[in-house]
């Protein structure tokens, strides 16, 4: 177990995020395995492919990239845990994997040009969390939708690699990492990538799946501690209508999100300018305002506070045991 190397990197990450100057010089690995992706997709995925050829030519991309990310993920912790002080060196490394700072700011972003009135920066800055259709959302639409990105990010991005780092170190951290953005860029339900992000998209259910579970529980206990929240309404919400979404992971923190605040979110939504049909999560106000996404920040604030005591926690036992 890697829990004092998570720790950690959990630590670093809320202190420093990913340093611009470094982002500026070599980007971020992220970028990197984005790169990597896009390279096999155009290498491995023709337009003129069956859908047979197209699938198994996703299974081998995804392969190939799993390889290649886990075989340096692996040599360098390798390394780094032979030195003297690997350790704080693999922790920041670790720490490109988890993004509780950058979500809290995006977040914060929205609620802030909520605030002031002015809908059109509202409007851009949540659609660099989202992948919906912005351009005509109203202040109840852009308030759910950071509130939604917000919690569903709270799983896969902390929460997940966080586990995945606890459980298999650094190259648990690159592996889930690398499957996450492989579903991210070509999981879609598109003509292109209907076949050929297969593999991507069924592997990204399968890993996220105990970080959703364990990112709700965190909200309903997080709800618990006070700040206007309900922990028996988000319990409920999230026994009661996280199946409902379309993804089988996403519902845990959104409908537990829904729940604590006297929310409902989801709904239909709108990509590339063609309406798609959700169910809503929880069963209170749809109409979300700025104080709802700064009542959303505080409570993400609260569960990924109880996050690290999590970690703190198993990092104790691993040390004693």
């Amino acid at each position: 177990m890697a829990a004092p190397l998570a720790l950690l990197a959990l630590l670093f990450e809320l202190v420093a995020g990913y340093p611009d100057w470094i982002a500026k010089r070599i980007g971020h690995p992220v970028a990197w395995m984005g790169r990597l992706i896009s390279f096999l997709d155009m290498r491995l995925n023709r337009d003129d492919a069956d859908s047979e050829t197209r699938r198994r030519g996703g299974a081998i991309a995804l392969f190939v990239l799993l390889l290649i990310v886990g075989s340096i993920a692996f040599t360098l912790e390798t390394a780094l845990l032979l030195l003297p002080f690997g350790m704080i060196i693999a922790a920041v490394v670790c720490s490109v994997f988890i993004a509780q700072r950058s979500l809290y700011t995006h977040v914060a972003n929205v609620g802030e040009a909520l605030e002031d009135g002015d809908l059109p920066k509202a409007r851009k800055a949540v659609a660099h969390i989202v992948g919906r259709d912005t351009a005509d959302l109203d202040e109840a639409g852009i308030a759910r939708a950071a509130i939604e990105s917000l919690s569903e990010n709270f799983s896969d991005g902390v929460v997940a690699p966080v586990f995945w780092i606890v459980l298999l170190g650094l190259t648990g951290g690159a592996l889930y990492k690398a499957v996450n953005t492989a579903d991210s860029m070509i999981g879609h339900r598109n003509a292109r990538h209907e076949e050929f992000g297969k593999s991507a998209a069924q592997l990204d259910d399968v890993v996220n799946l105990p970080g959703s579970r364990l990112s709700g529980f965190l909200i309903v206990a997080a709800a618990a501690l006070g700040g206007g929240a309900s922990a028996g309404d988000a319990w409920q919400a999230m026994t009661r209508d996280a199946a409902k979404h379309v993804s089988p992971n996403a519902g845990y923190p959104e409908a537990a999100m829904a729940g604590a605040l006297g929310l409902s979110l989801g709904g239909p939504h709108a990509y590339d300018g063609a309406e798609t049909q959700s169910a809503w999560l929880g069963d209170g106000r749809r109409e979300a305002n700025a104080a709802d996404v700064q009542a959303a920040l505080a409570l993400y604030g609260r569960a990924d506070g109880l996050l690290i005591a999590l970690v703190f926690a198993l990092a104790v036992l691993t040390a004693i045991y």
